[in-house]
């Protein structure tokens, strides 16, 4: 049973039954016990009454001996003769006990009150059965008006349930009338406070599915515009190739069409990684991951390139630096450095990436030798696509962005600025 309006009213309603029981027991004995008393009273009146009388008169006399009463009287002289009732009844107690007693004749039990006087003993006698019976209707007439308002009690209580959680079926109904392309916030207003912070923070989880959302699109939008020109650059070289009139040209388009074709494979690789970035992407196993050796693994798919440009790669990270995070993501970040290092510093240039830690915090270093990035610039270029390219060396505009994603999902923060060794240094700092 999963309803909150089921559960409250089954307790509510659960709560209201044991209280009229309890609450109807309890007056139930209370008015017995002091019905009870009543009666005591009662009989204790009217034998006080009795004591102070010489004789009882004739009308008094029968009056008192009527059958129908449940009290009846019975008067004894000092020394034990019955003198009232005028005939004798065999189901009336033959004793008497000063005070309150109960006295059983003929297995029926009666309830007296007995008091003496000079010459007399005054006994008020009234069968107890008819006592309990009394005591019995009274206590029921008491509690009877409980009984009769718990139903109404429950009635007002499945209304208040439903009138309470009506707020929750309000918000349910306006949740379910949405799209899938609605992600405008929920209401709040009139919430109870329990439901309020829940409203909260789904209009939080709203907010960043759509800020996720538009973030994707964007980057839908700018990936296809990004390979609409190398796609249509290597249909332009293709052609080139076919209407090649001699080896020569025809080796020329090829060699075209070669570097169009790696830097088309270069642009789906780094978008491919940018979006296993992304946030929201599937989280990737962490672990403790050696930076260290991550860094010589993307230094090593790095020399290739760097060689084929006369450039010089050094890496600096003799001893094991570990930090917590994924080893092919942080090869990726690396990967990129080292790259963009290479690709925009001059040819025969020099790159150095060193590993280091100081006090637990751990530090991904690299410098070169290039023209570097103006303060200005060194912002934007943590953008998607934004080229800061020297001369004309071809670009995604991804590396610094993937950099920077993957540091975020690492904890750790990029920052870029001048090198000793003349161009730009970038420290990634752990």
């Amino acid at each position: 049973m999963n309803s909150i309006r089921v559960r409250v009213l089954l307790m509510l309603l659960g709560m209201l039954a044991l209280t009229a029981l309890v609450m109807g027991a309890l007056t139930y004995r209370n008015v017995l016990a002091e019905t009870e008393a009543l009666f005591d009273y009662q009989l204790r009146q009217m034998a006080l009454s009795l004591r102070d009388q010489g004789e009882i008169a004739p009308a008094q006399a029968s009056t008192l001996n009527d059958e129908q009463l449940d009290v009846v009287v019975q008067i004894w002289t000092a020394d034990g003769r019955i003198i009232y009732p005028p005939r004798l009844r065999t189901d009336l107690p033959t004793r008497a006990l000063l005070g309150f007693a109960d006295i059983a004749v003929h297995g029926k039990t009666w309830r007296t009150f007995s008091v003496a006087t000079g010459d007399r003993v005054i006994q008020v006698a009234q069968p107890l059965q008819i006592r309990q019976q009394l005591a019995a209707d009274a206590a029921l007439r008491s509690v009877t008006p409980l009984f009769l308002i718990a139903p109404l009690m429950a009635l007002l209580l499945w209304w208040l349930a439903a009138r309470t959680l009506a707020p929750l079926q309000r918000l349910t109904d306006g949740v379910k009338a949405r799209d899938e392309q609605s992600l405008l916030p929920l209401a709040a207003e009139g919430l109870p406070d329990e439901v309020a912070p829940l409203v909260g923070a789904l209009n939080g989880l709203l907010q960043r599915l759509g800020a996720s959302l538009g973030a994707q699109r964007a980057f839908v939008a700018d990936a296809a515009h990004e390979l609409r020109s190398p796609l249509t650059a290597l249909k332009l070289q293709m052609q080139l190739l076919q209407r090649a009139p001699h080896d020569a040209a025809r080796q020329d388009a090829t060699q075209a069409l070669t570097a169009g074709i790696d830097r088309a494979a270069r642009l789906v690789e780094q978008l491919l990684t940018l979006a296993r970035a992304e946030p929201g992407a599937p989280a990737a196993v962490h672990g403790t991951v050696d930076l260290g050796e991550a860094v010589r693994s993307a230094v090593a798919e790095t020399v290739p390139f760097a060689t084929a440009r006369g450039t010089r790669v050094e890496l600096f990270a003799d001893a094991p630096v570990t930090v917590q995070g994924d080893a092919a993501a942080l090869t990726a970040l690396a990967r990129n450095l080292a790259d963009n290092a290479v690709r925009y510093a001059p040819a025969g240039a020099r790159v150095e990436l060193r590993v280091l830690q100081d006090n637990g915090a751990v530090t991904l270093q690299v410098d070169d030798t290039g023209p570097g990035i103006a303060p200005a610039d060194r912002e934007r270029v943590f953008d998607r696509f934004y080229r800061h390219a020297a001369g004309d060396e071809p670009g995604t505009g991804l590396g610094l962005a993937i950099v920077r994603t993957i540091a975020q999902q690492h904890g750790a923060s990029v920052m870029l600025g001048d090198s000793p060794l003349g161009g730009l240094r970038v420290l990634v700092r752990f």
